[in-house]
């Protein structure tokens, strides 16, 4: 199996929110083909996907505000956890954001989450004793799934709908 990491497509939408239900990381106020879309925008280039036969079997998004570096929605296949591919997708996003010139990246673990900080301590990650805290600027649901040109929020340009 010769697995690659490449750019998101948008052909990978529907894989890409499949791998990330698989790995409980869909919540029911981020619709993630809205996350997608959204990202799709901003910094598309640090959207990577893995793929083994074209299959998508690990995804990630990262971002660079000119400050720090993030990593969102990292999401190894459960059948390929364990085997390297996410530590390979983190390595690729340190590289992307330092030619970026980021200094530092970051990234959030749901709490009690104890497999994945372990993940990540391993790669040299620690706690920063910081609380995050979060404040919903535009809300996933329905009724505002319009943008303000009367495109659907939740696709975005060149995104295919889900039925």
């Amino acid at each position: 199996m010769e697995t690659v990491i490449r750019p998101f497509r948008p052909t990978d939408t529907e894989a890409v929110v499949a791998l990330w239900e698989s790995c409980g990381l869909v919540r029911p106020w981020n619709d993630p083909r809205r996350d997608i879309a959204r990202k799709a925008t901003v910094q598309p280039e640090l959207f990577l996907v893995a793929t083994d036969r074209e299959a998508v079997v690990a995804a990630g998004m990262a971002g660079f505000d000119g400050h720090r570096g993030w990593v969102n929605y990292l999401a190894v296949s459960p059948d390929r956890q364990g085997s390297g591919l996410g530590r390979r997708l983190m390595a690729e996003f340190e590289r992307l954001l330092t030619d970026l010139g980021c200094p530092k990246v970051n990234l959030q673990v749901r709490a009690g989450n104890e497999q994945v900080v372990a993940f990540y301590e391993a790669l040299g990650y620690a706690d920063d004793h910081t609380v995050s805290l979060g404040k919903r600027l535009i809300s996933d649901d329905d009724a505002d799934a319009r943008s303000n040109d009367g495109t659907d929020a939740r696709t975005g340009p060149g995104i295919a709908a889900a039925s």
